[in-house]
C-alpha cells in the first residue's frame, strides 16, 4: 500500500484529490495538510512514501518545503501538482527535489500515470506544458549537468563541506589548508554556480548527488 499525504490549501481541490486517490486500491490517503507546517508534522508522524504537494502554500511556498521534506523523509516521492506551469516553476520544482510537477487541469489518467512514474523513480512532466516550456526546461537541465566541470577539485570539495553544514573553519581544519583559502575557494564556486546562500548550495549538492539528503 502506497501511504500518501496531500498537502493543499484549498480544502475542495484537497478533497478532490482525495476522491480520485480513493479509485486505486494501492493507494491510502494517510494525512492532509493545508500548509508545509501540518505537512513537515504529518510526514515526521506518517512517514510517507508519497506528497502531493501545492505550490501556493500560506507561510512556506511548496518548493521552498521541498528541501525540509527530504530531510524529514528521505525516501519520499514529491509530485507539485499546480495551477502554474511556467518554465520558472518547473525548474525551480526540480532543482530543490521534485519529483514530478502535474498542472491542475490534468485529467484523472494523468494524475495516476504522473504517479505511478515517480513511484517508479523517474521524473515526471505533464503533458500540457507547452513545448517552449519543456525545452526551456530542458535545456536549462543540461546546463545544471554540466555546472560542475567548471569547478576545480578543491572548489567541488569545499562546495560538499559547505553543503553538510561545516563552517569555514571546520572546513580549514578537515582539509588543512588556511581557513583565508577556503573563503577565496567558497567565493569562486559560488560566483560560478551562481549561488547566493548556503540553502541553494544545499539545493546545488543534492540536485547533483553530492551529499544524501540525510545531512540536509
Amino acid at each position: 500500500m502506497i501511504r500518501v499525504v496531500i498537502a493543499e490549501d484549498h480544502a475542495l481541490f484537497r478533497s478532490g484529490l482525495k476522491q480520485i486517490l480513493s479509485l486505486q486500491k494501492n493507494l491510502s490517503v494517510e494525512g492532509e495538510a493545508g500548509s508545509a507546517e501540518e505537512a513537515f508534522s504529518l510526514c515526521r508522524e506518517l512517514n510517507p512514501d508519497l506528497l502531493l504537494l501545492d505550490i501556493s502554500l500560506p507561510g512556506m511556498t511548496g518548493i521552498e518545503a521541498i528541501p525540509k521534506f527530504r530531510q524529514i523523509s528521505p525516501h519520499i516521492k514529491i509530485l507539485i501538482i499546480s495551477m502554474h506551469g511556467t518554465s520558472e516553476y518547473v525548474r525551480s520544482a526540480f532543482k530543490a527535489g521534485a519529483n514530478g510537477y502535474l498542472l491542475k487541469t490534468a485529467d484523472s489518467n494523468e494524475f495516476f500515470l504522473a504517479i505511478q512514474t515517480i513511484l517508479n523513480d523517474n521524473q515526471y512532466i505533464s503533458t500540457e506544458l507547452t513545448t517552449s516550456v519543456l525545452n526551456t526546461f530542458l535545456h536549462n537541465d543540461e546546463e545544471d549537468a554540466s555546472s560542475l566541470d567548471v569547478l576545480t577539485a578543491r572548489e567541488k570539495e569545499i562546495l560538499v563541506c559547505v553543503a553538510k553544514g561545516l563552517s569555514n573553519k571546520e572546513i580549514a581544519s578537515e582539509l588543512n589548508i588556511a581557513e583565508k583559502t577556503v573563503i577565496t575557494h567558497r567565493t569562486n564556486f559560488m560566483r560560478k554556480l551562481s549561488l547566493h546562500n548556503v540553502r541553494e548550495i544545499i539545493m546545488f549538492a543534492m540536485k547533483h548527488n553530492l551529499i544524501s539528503v540525510e545531512q540536509e
